[in-house]
């Protein structure tokens, strides 16, 4: 079996795609046969003349290195910025969990590690009955979560990781991810301890905006420790 990363999140628009790529990118570097999978991806872009394209599925694809074709990167694209279901349904389409498992199967001997990417939260919509986290379930890959760093970030990762757990997801680390620039906010620094603390599971950095790295109090984390999430062997930064 091809070993895996689930990469979720706390919310939509917390930087999951851009947190996959760089994984995807740190594992190439040591040699290894990457692949990167979004099940469904929502919200399209228009251009003047008519093209519709996605940006996660651009990102992914480049991050990979090209080569494979953009519907083994992501099987199911839809226009509205919705959860998959409702831009489904506007479109007269109706999601097949059994199509987006077996999209992730595709991936198996073909690469060495598979990122998985979902769409939204943890407990996004993504058919009429499944929800992205019945696919992590399915697929059983540790869970990698990425947070939005700033206020409310605890909250938002402690309710994020008891969902995870109450469904018997291994959860292998969190990321507190910097989307867009902020104002520093005294006493906010601590959320990675408190959330390591109180969720009991690895809280491997921090990623500030724009940049390429993880970077915790020992450092930025690189390809070799990017192996250690995948098969969860981290431990939390002290």
């Amino acid at each position: 079996m091809t070993n895996g990363l689930f990469v979720t999140a706390t919310d939509t628009g917390v930087g999951k795609t851009y947190l996959t790529a760089l994984i995807v990118r740190s594992l190439r570097e040591i040699g290894m046969r990457v692949g990167a999978y979004k099940p469904v991806c929502s919200g399209a872009d228009v251009a003047a003349d008519g093209t519709v394209s996605w940006a996660d599925v651009r990102t992914l694809a480049e991050a990979i290195g090209g080569g494979a074709d953009q519907g083994r990167i992501c099987p199911l694209r839809f226009k509205a910025p919705l959860a998959p279901p409702v831009a489904a349904r506007l479109e007269g389409a109706v999601i097949d969990f059994e199509r987006l498992r077996d999209g992730a199967a595709w991936w198996q001997g073909r690469v060495d590690v598979l990122l998985v990417e979902g769409v939204g939260g943890l407990l996004c919509p993504l058919t009429e009955r499944e929800t992205i986290a019945d696919l992590a379930v399915e697929l059983a890959y540790p869970v990698l979560v990425v947070a939005r760093l700033g206020l409310g970030t605890i909250n938002h990762t402690l309710l994020t990781v008891e969902a995870a757990q109450r469904r018997g997801l291994r959860v292998t680390g969190v990321v507190l991810n910097e989307a867009e620039p902020l104002a520093p906010v005294p006493g906010t620094e601590e959320n990675a301890d408190e959330i390591a603390r109180r969720a009991n599971v690895p809280v491997l950095g921090v990623v500030r905006y724009g940049s390429q790295h993880v970077d915790s109090e020992k450092g930025r984390i690189g390809p070799v420790e990017w192996l250690k999430v995948v098969a969860g062997e981290m431990s939390n930064y002290e």
